[in-house]
């Protein structure tokens, strides 16, 4: 019997239209001993059963796994929904052998709310953003061996930078499957007939950006002779479909070493001893300053999460503004700028106001050719909007 968590009057309207997320002031009362992690019923006030979701601390009290009032979260859940996610990106045509980097489960939008999995050649990178997902991670690994069968050559489990704080307990970052002291594992995979390193140690995320494929194809329609600026390259992966697409020159540029690093790696990998690019380590408000990008026919501004949470919400939109305006203030007539944010808590329309600021700022005639969004391996559930977290847009400046 799972404890009990009843609502206020008339707090259970969000979950009658599926959203997944109970915040703690719509909690009538939570039950004696409940710890962060455990699974509960959900009732309306008058007692009519919700669904089941697991308790957290914060003011996401609750997320939903089932809205249906008798499913049982047990074994044949987990194959459930990792099965109905795997067939979801062979119908997507995601998963073939040009292709084997795809994200197999994404949070909310997989009806599984708090976990990530990656795949990278049969290697699933597995994190947990709640607790109760990592407490899950043994029955998650259970499914995943039989939903993907001989598919899955590895697990990796990685959540050491996403669980709430102090919530780690009980493993740490490394394989779980086959053999925790595995080393073996695939650390090449394939994007597009594109080979990259998957550093699943030390990488950013799950050690690749899987959410950028689409576009960094895109990009790859526009290169043909040109010279791409790639700003906040990481790993390089519009430095790599650049030069694919028959760039001119590639700039690659980031602040951290290992970042330059791994993407000379990935450049050496697809275009060995090629002299069409160069990498800098650099801040890239400091790379930008003196109108260095009139060199470029085309900018890549992907910059990590300016706003990781609302409070943050006002320096995060300077910051964007400030970095569009030092990249657009220079580019030659005709060029092409591609700006992304990837913050969750700005949206849509805010991170569009903050582009168009700068663009005024440098007055600038600047028209939008795409407005771009994350692929749907990362797929955004109709009743929870907050999914969409990666907007984009490509535009002409003269």
């Amino acid at each position: 019997m799972l404890p009990i968590i009843i609502l206020k009057p008339k707090k259970e309207e969000s979950l009658m239209r599926l959203h997944p997320w109970i915040f703690s002031g719509a909690i009538r009362n939570l039950p004696h001993g409940l710890k962060e992690g455990d699974l509960v019923a959900v009732q309306a006030n008058d007692g009519t059963p919700l669904g089941t979701g697991y308790y957290q601390i914060g003011s996401i009290a609750v997320r939903m796994l089932s809205f249906e009032a008798q499913e049982t979260i047990d074994n044949h859940f987990w194959e459930k929904r990792l099965a109905e996610a795997l067939d979801l990106r062979f119908q997507l045509g995601l998963l073939r052998k040009d292709n084997n980097i795809v994200r197999l489960v994404h949070g909310e939008g997989d009806r599984l709310p708090g976990l990530v999995i990656d795949l990278f050649d049969g290697v699933a990178v597995v994190q947990a953003h709640t607790v109760t997902m990592h407490l899950m991670r043994t029955r998650i690994l259970k499914a995943l061996k039989v939903v993907m069968a001989d598919r899955l050559k590895a697990v990796y489990y990685k959540s050491e930078g996403t669980l709430p704080f102090k919530a780690y307990t009980g493993a740490k970052d490394g394989f779980i499957y086959p053999d925790a002291a595995m080393t073996d594992a695939p650390q090449v995979a394939v994007e597009n007939g594109l080979r990259f390193h998957i550093d699943y140690l030390e990488g950013q995320k799950t050690g690749f950006f899987v959410d950028q494929r689409e576009n960094r194809n895109l990009l790859k329609q526009y290169v043909h002779n040109k010279r791409i600026l790639n700003m906040f390259c990481y790993t390089g992966g519009f430095s790599v479909y650049a030069l694919s697409g028959g760039a001119k020159l590639v700039h690659s540029v980031d602040s951290s070493a290992r970042a330059i690093e791994l993407t000379n790696e990935n450049i050496q990998l697809n275009f060995p001893n090629t002299d069409r690019h160069e990498a800098f380590e650099a801040d890239a408000f400091r790379f930008l300053q003196g109108g260095r990008t009139k060199d470029y026919d085309i900018v890549v501004l992907d910059p990590p999460a300016f706003a990781k949470h609302r409070d943050a919400l006002r320096q995060a939109l300077r910051g964007y503004t400030r970095l569009n305006e030092a990249a657009l203030r220079h580019m030659p007539t005709g060029s092409l700028l591609f700006t992304f944010s990837c913050s969750q808590a700005v949206s849509r329309e805010q991170f569009r106001l903050a582009v168009f600021t700068a663009a005024a700022r440098t007055g600038r005639h600047v028209r939008i050719l795409h407005q771009l969004t994350q692929p749907a391996d990362h797929p955004i559930s109709i009743y929870h909007p907050e999914g969409e977290y990666l907007k984009g847009l490509v535009l002409h400046v003269e």
